[in-house]
């Protein structure tokens, strides 16, 4: 159901039902939005009960989706292995995550409440091939990929990537976890010359050939610890993309996670990095956005273009209120590509709204709530007339 529906039901305020696990800060930060707007308290659905098959909802509730990390009992259920730093199991959590979610959606359609994410755009989101795939059919910018779209090719282990690499002209290409998050399971690869290939990653590999999530990016320098690695993933399904060369701020490389809340690019933060990983929790720094714009505007490109093409991402998943997107510059700072959409990509504590995005003064969870009320209005005033 689309977020418009899902929530102008009734003629009260709404009411919110939140998925997520209760102890998590996400959860936490949404509920204090809720309080903020002067509305009734959040009644929160523990991932563990719908996983339990215990959803319910009801007649007057929106419901919220929130992401089931960092639980390491709803990470056993969805993934299963018992330790939350492994890589391995993802193509699992995504089955097992698409059953919750439909799920989630019967039981709020059976008792007359909404989602404000629909599954069909969740499913997309947590499958990059099939994200990328409906980006470029928008003609969203995004990185050349030979495994999404019409001809997608198969990638079985490290022979597959080796043979697109060179058939497609890449030297340097991201390999990802088709369903991975959090930079889980990413490889930047690189050919350095005949025979030789290094990758930059956050995987380990332990002495049992188990892969793990470290905190710390390492390098890999020789073709077996590469191909070992990927020929591990492989099984989960693989993403390759081209590489793009990002732009630079401060001798670091950049790139900036956009938050599009009903259509409205409402947050940015600008992510730097000496690694090509940028993710806030593998060592990279919030960096400067007046700079960024800055830049942008001495390139001859346009900040406000590039917030259309977030804002033209988003719209790629219609049923879904909020989503983050991951915005690559390219070197030079006047072209933009998207590197990524995610569906829970809205953590981003003390961040205030854009200047003239309607959100100013709100972190995301607050405008993703006045996005609610707002539609609510526009229903009453529709309805009214």
């Amino acid at each position: 159901m689309s977020p418009s529906a899902s929530s102008t039901r009734g003629a009260a305020a709404p009411r919110f039902a939140v998925v997520g696990n209760p102890e998590n800060r996400r959860v936490a930060f949404f509920e204090q939005a809720v309080r903020a707007a002067g509305l009734p308290a959040a009644r929160v659905v523990p991932w563990l009960q719908v996983l339990g098959g215990g959803a319910a909802f009801a007649p007057d509730e929106t419901v919220r989706i929130d992401s089931p990390g960092e639980n390491a009992e709803v990470e056993r259920l969805l993934r299963g292995v018992d330790d939350p730093t492994r890589v391995e199991g993802s193509a699992r959590w995504y089955a097992g995550f698409r059953t919750a979610v439909e799920e989630v959606s019967r039981a709020a359609s059976t008792a007359g409440a909404g989602v404000l994410a629909a599954p069909g755009d969740l499913a997309a989101l947590f499958d990059k091939r099939l994200c990328h795939a409906r980006l470029a059919a928008a003609g969203v910018p995004v990185p050349p990929s030979p495994t999404s779209g019409p001809g997608a090719a198969e990638v079985r282990g490290w022979s597959d990537v080796r043979a697109l690499m060179r058939g497609h002209r890449m030297p340097r290409v991201f390999v990802k976890l088709a369903h991975g998050s959090s930079a889980s399971g990413v490889l930047a690869v690189e050919t350095a010359g005949p025979g030789r290939v290094r990758a930059v990653t956050s995987v380990e590999r332990d002495g049992e050939g188990r892969l793990f999530n470290s905190l710390r990016v390492r390098r890999y320098d020789t073709e077996r610890e590469v191909g070992a690695l990927v020929d591990a993933l492989a099984p989960d399904g693989l993403h390759i993309e081209r590489w793009l060369p990002k732009a630079s701020q401060r001798g670091r490389a950049a790139d900036l996670r956009v938050v599009v809340v009903g259509g409205r690019a409402t947050h940015a933060v600008v992510r730097t990095s000496r690694s090509p990983m940028t993710n806030l929790h593998l060592g990279g720094a919030r960096g400067d956005l007046d700079e960024v714009r800055a830049a942008v505007a001495a390139a001859g490109g346009s900040w406000r273009e590039a917030l259309a093409v977030c804002e033209r991402a988003a719209a790629c998943f219609p049923g879904t209120l909020c989503v983050g997107v991951d915005l690559l510059p390219t070197a030079g700072w006047r072209r933009f590509a998207v590197g990524e959409v995610n569906a829970f990509g809205d953590l981003l504590p003390g961040l205030t709204g854009l200047p003239g995005s309607g959100a100013e003064g709100l972190d995301t969870y607050g405008a993703q709530v006045a996005a609610v009320l707002e539609r609510t209005r526009n229903h009453r005033a529709v309805t009214a007339s």
